[in-house]
């Protein structure tokens, strides 16, 4: 694929999915989102990242470094970690407000920003120097998009 119309294609995906989800596979964030014309897309996020509503931060990549109170020694396996705590209760959140990505943003470096409805905004930050997938945008069965681009 052009590396010039991947971060086009990103843009159109996103823009007009509502955002339904959010969750994690192991250490990787996992947004779940309804396309604008009804696709099942997911937003794959294995570099740091955080979701902020109203500027404050709600979900960070790094929350799931933090394990809950009393969790055993297998916290991260078992999903006891905070970002396990707030992902449950963002995700009640995100049921009543339901988010509708209003504009997609890649910077340098393959920066990622979605802007949705009722303050929130995901925001993505590749922080290794290697090759390796940092992002990915797809539909369920359908084209993956990713940074850096080539290697999805």
């Amino acid at each position: 694929m052009d590396a010039d119309t991947e971060p086009e294609n990103v843009r159109r995906l996103l823009t007009g999915a509502e955002i339904r989800s959010v969750g994690r596979a192991a250490g990787m964030g996992v947004l779940e989102l309804t396309g604008a014309h009804g696709e099942d897309l997911g937003l794959h996020l294995s570099c740091a990242f955080r979701i902020v509503r109203d500027g404050q931060v709600v979900l960070g990549s790094r929350d799931m470094s933090y394990v809950r109170k009393d969790a055993g020694q297998d916290a991260f396996d078992t999903f006891d970690t905070l970002y396990d705590d707030r992902a449950a209760i963002l995700n009640r959140v995100l049921a009543g407000a339901r988010p509708t990505v209003r504009d997609v943003h890649q910077g340098a470096a393959g920066a990622l920003t979605l802007e949705a409805a009722h303050g929130f905004s995901v925001e993505a930050f590749p922080d290794r120097s290697g090759g390796e997938e940092s992002w990915r945008a797809l539909v369920r069965g359908g084209p993956h998009y990713g940074y850096p681009p080539g290697v999805v």
